[in-house]
């Protein structure tokens, strides 16, 4: 799962969040007769209208809006949050916002401030537009005397990696520049070169946590990566783009069909951090759920849609957490067409996500106070220190557009709704 540190993405997926600062958000779902228009009007009028609000050619969007009070997230624009807006745009049919945020994506594949360049993507950069050389996020602390860089967001994680990747390469193919594939295929090698190993099941490790040349190896391997990643070799291969991608497709799904868990029907979160060993000390939803988007999923993995229901359900939608702690927006989106690509309806998701639409356009990340991921946001954490909190969340509000446009970031076009 994507999550160690999140920001989005080192066990997988998205954030250091900090604590609610903002209004309580509905719990019940919307009544609405049918959410799935609301969505996609709102979450597309909201997005293009964000990009339409900053100057340039290239733009990142914010990752929390209105800006939290917490100076580590005020400002920051997470990598994975804006390549799922890239995604988002494009499902919206809003090829020129897309382009602007796929832009940003792009000059900071091919440039950082570290030189010669890392070859790597930030997990967090500055949002608004963006120079040359866009900059990794920080922030001045007047007690301090001194500018601070949190040590995941200057990091890489791979997951996000390829996240960022796949909204390359949908902007290669939609605009017809060949700069956007090759900035993918970079991201793509960068994952093999640096991330593919051969320990136990195989897989991809998770990426390296700190600044520049001082980073420090993530030594465990998450299913939901070696997902994401399988979902970038698919792609590259798709559009012809040079690079050993047939090789790191299939490295990646041996990976994920060696953590699938047969008698429970559920994927593994990945490994700890020797590489070899199972995790099954926590139980990672996004895995569970992107399987079911990737192109050639066997019709067993589906059974993971119900593990999913059973271990991470609440009403309406879906926790973060095998704790059932609460509803998790962004999870819940995800349900959402990970059921319809399975061809199961997803009424009471779509209801509940479309709930969440915030006064600023973005929906609410949970409406929980805090909600919990049983993950760490680093490998100096001593405990499950990664929560989400009702904050206005741009991940959050792209996966909504994706669930309500039924766009597939995996391939790159609308589901074949049941066709598997």
């Amino acid at each position: 799962m994507r999550k160690t540190m999140r920001l989005r993405h080192a066990l997988g997926g998205l954030f250091l969040v900090s604590a609610g600062l903002l209004a309580q958000a509905p719990v019940a779902a919307a009544a609405t007769p049918d959410p799935v228009p609301l969505l996609k009007s709102r979450g597309c009028d909201t997005l293009t209208g964000r990009v339409a609000a900053l100057e340039g050619p290239a733009v990142l969007l914010p990752s929390y809006d209105p800006p939290p009070a917490d100076p580590a997230l005020a400002g920051a624009a997470f990598t994975y949050d804006n390549a799922l807006a890239v995604l988002a745009l494009l499902a919206c049919d809003a090829v020129p916002e897309a382009r602007r945020v796929g832009e940003a994506l792009r000059r900071a594949t091919v440039s950082d401030r570290v030189a010669p360049p890392l070859g790597r993507l930030r997990n967090a950069y500055r949002a608004g537009p963006q120079p040359e050389t866009p900059p990794p996020h920080g922030w001045w602390d007047a007690t301090r005397q001194a500018w601070l860089e949190d040590d995941t967001q200057v990091g890489t994680a791979t997951g996000n990696v390829a996240w960022a990747g796949l909204a390359l390469v949908a902007l290669g193919e939609a605009t017809h520049d060949p700069g956007f594939t090759a900035a993918a295929a970079q991201l793509g090698q960068w994952i093999m070169t640096h991330t593919q190993d051969t320990k136990g099941p195989g897989g991809f490790t998770g990426g390296v946590h700190g600044n520049d040349q001082g980073a420090q190896r993530l030594t465990w391997k998450s299913t939901e990566h070696a997902i994401d990643a399988e979902a970038l070799f698919r792609r590259l291969l798709a559009v012809g783009a040079p690079g050993p991608w047939a090789k790191g497709r299939d490295h990646a799904r041996a990976f994920v069909q060696a953590l699938w868990d047969e008698p429970s029907g559920h994927f593994l979160t990945g490994t700890t951090p020797d590489g070899v060993t199972p995790n099954t000390g926590s139980s990672g939803l996004d895995a569970q759920l992107w399987a079911q988007l990737l192109p050639e999923a066997p019709p067993a993995w589906a059974r993971a849609l119900d593990y999913a229901r059973t271990a991470h359900g609440v009403p309406g939608g879906y926790a973060f957490n095998n704790d059932r702690a609460g509803l998790w927006t962004e999870g819940t989106a995800q349900a959402a067409l990970a059921l319809a690509v399975r061809g199961r309806p997803a009424n009471a998701e779509m209801a509940s996500v479309a709930a969440q639409i915030s006064p600023t356009g973005y929906l609410w990340a949970t409406p929980e106070e805090r909600l919990s991921t049983g993950l760490a946001l680093g490998p100096a954490s001593t405990t499950a220190d990664f929560f989400y909190y009702k904050i206005p969340h741009l991940g959050a509000t792209a996966w909504a557009v994706l669930a309500a446009t039924r766009w597939n970031p995996f391939t790159g076009q609308a589901l074949t709704v049941g066709s598997r």
